[in-house]
């Protein structure tokens, strides 16, 4: 898929170059395209493993909560989970994630979906709402 040129035209050598770098930038560039596909697959793939085994994890603990409808699971899931207690938890947990690899800790805040929950807990906190202090 080359640039054409016209029958019988004379190509200078500084030309051909120019022409032969563009053909090597678009190649590049289809490259990283395919790159960049790959690379997101793999993060798809990588998060629907990790779901599955947490879940999984949860349905064999509690396996009570298997029959539940998804509203049901979720109510479950806010009032035992999603506390307080469970945050300062998590907040201990992902502080000595960072101290070991604070570059890994990076990318997952930015993939995972409970970073906006604990910022909404913490500037509950902040903003002076301190219903966890009086359970702690």
């Amino acid at each position: 898929m080359g640039t054409v040129l016209p029958l019988g035209r004379c190509v200078t050598q500084s030309e051909l170059r120019r022409l032969s770098i563009e053909e090597e930038i678009r190649q590049l560039e289809n490259k990283k395209k395919r790159l960049i596909q790959e690379q997101k697959e793999q993060e798809r793939k990588d998060r629907t493993n990790r779901l599955c085994k947490r879940m999984g994890f949860i349905e064999k603990l509690l396996p009570d909560t298997i029959p539940l409808t998804e509203e049901q699971f979720k109510t479950f899931v806010e009032q035992t989970i999603a506390t307080e207690h469970s945050r300062r938890i998590l907040d201990g947990l992902t502080a000595q994630n960072a101290a070991t690899a604070p570059a890994q800790g990076a990318e997952t805040a930015g993939r995972d979906n409970t970073q906006p929950a604990a910022k909404t807990a913490h500037t509950a906190q902040e903003d002076g709402a301190d219903g966890g202090a009086a359970q702690g």
